[in-house]
């Protein structure tokens, strides 16, 4: 499939995704569709197990949703209200929640800034591995008289603190990579000669590990972090292990174990 908004090559069991939308590099609606069609047309691949998103300008990841939409359907609400009018996700929100429900282990590599819209998608991905620099991650859409809507409230708060998430995105602030990772919301900073390489080699590993088991773990842990009931996510914990344990490469991983060999992953 051709795409307008992305360049994307896969090898190793690895699919690398290059955002691009010169020249404000910024997310607008068709990229947010054509995001969503990739990870679908993904799914369906055997030969990809891990996606890294990066972004095709060397200082930007994702600079933000493109305003100018956000401002014209702004305009077209003036009057109306929300009472009465059923509430249903957009483009934005499922492909963040497609991102966490999928079966491939996603990578954020932060390349440069992601703010807003970019810094969303960020978040719903698995892994953020971020290039030290002077450019800044956040959620500023306080500033401009709305709030993050694609999921950033949500995951900002389960990440960072509800605190920390209150204090951030009221004040609309915006904050660099070492703090990123302080506070818990990158999993590796990288010096920047060495990002790509670093980046790619995360991804590397990944790739090399067990996939029934990855896609296992990160179900149990994304759909079981999302219930009050520490039962009901047992239970969610049990069925992925038992689809573990039914697949063919836990019998021959555990096996050659036991003998001192090695195994090759199959994926099923």
């Amino acid at each position: 499939m051709e795409y307008k908004y992305l360049k994307v090559s896969i090898s190793e069991y690895t699919a690398v995704c290059t955002i691009t939308n010169p020249p404000k590099f910024t997310l607008n609606e068709y990229g947010a569709i054509e995001l969503l069609n990739l990870l679908q047309q993904l799914e369906n691949n055997n030969d990809v197990r891990i996606l890294l998103f990066t972004g095709e300008n060397p200082d930007i990841f994702i600079a933000h949703y493109e305003i100018g939409e956000l401002a014209s359907t702004s305009e077209k609400q003036q009057g109306e209200t929300t009472a009465g009018k059923p509430l249903e996700l957009h483009d934005m929100n499922r492909l963040c929640l497609s991102l966490e429900n999928s079966r491939l282990i996603t990578i954020a590599a932060l390349n440069g800034g992601a703010t807003g819209g970019g810094w969303e998608i960020a978040l719903a991905c698995d892994f953020r591995l971020a290039k030290k620099g002077k450019y800044r991650f956040g959620l500023p859409e306080t500033n401009v008289g709305i709030i993050p809507g694609a999921g950033g409230t949500q995951r900002m708060a389960r990440m960072a603190g509800t605190a920390r998430a209150l204090d951030l995105i009221l004040h609309g602030s915006l904050f660099s990579p070492e703090k990123a990772f302080d506070l818990g919301l990158v999993h590796r900073l990288y010096e920047a000669e060495d990002f790509n390489s670093e980046a790619i080699k995360f991804a590397r590993v990944l790739a090399g590990r067990a996939p029934v088991a990855l896609t296992a773990a990160k179900t149990a842990i994304q759909q079981g972090i999302r219930k009050q009931n520490i039962e009901e996510a047992l239970l969610i914990e049990q069925e992925c292990f038992d689809r573990a344990m039914m697949s063919e490469d836990a019998a021959g991983a555990m096996r050659a174990w036991l003998n001192h060999e090695k195994y090759e992953w199959k994926g099923k």
